[in-house]
């Protein structure tokens, strides 16, 4: 697939793309938490946070907004679906595989199947790292922090 051609003018289509969608989650999680209360710096209310986090989405969508009118301009290009696809596959199977066979189980596939996401990954560095996350997460999840879940299946 050839990559993205240039033309004439002004206007980088995906970065005002990314803008109106940054823009546009933050104005409707404003207009979603409208009647929470925001509270002070040293008394948060539960809107608090998410407004705060809301106008900073705001922010960085005019941000990047403002910078991709002055770029060359840049057709969209069509999606390779195929990692979204892999890394949808691998978090669903992570929260089935958790619930009926356990953490580790759960973390394996979710690193193993996520890895197919990416065609140069090497399945040596693959599984090292898929060890290492493991024991990793279960120890900050399972143990430190106590989340509920069997590590393993039996």
């Amino acid at each position: 697939m050839a990559g993205p051609r240039k033309a004439g003018g002004t206007g980088d289509r995906p970065d005002l793309l990314t803008a109106a969608l940054f823009v546009g989650l933050g104005a409707v999680g404003l207009w979603a938490g409208r009647d929470l209360t925001m509270g002070t710096a040293a008394a948060m209310g539960p809107g608090y946070l998410p407004r705060i986090v809301c106008w900073l989405l705001i922010l960085v969508g005019l941000t990047v907004g403002g910078m991709g009118l002055f770029r060359a301009r840049e057709d969209i290009t069509i999606p390779n679906l195929r990692p979204l696809a892999v890394i949808l596959l691998s978090v669903v199977g992570f929260a089935f595989t958790a619930e009926y066979f356990g953490f580790v189980a759960a973390s394996v596939w979710l690193l193993l199947i996520g890895s197919l996401a990416d065609r140069e990954s090497r399945w040596r560095e693959v599984i090292l790292l898929t060890a290492g996350l493991t024991a990793f997460g279960a120890l900050v999840f399972i143990v430190g922090l106590g989340v509920q879940l069997p590590i393993w299946p039996f």
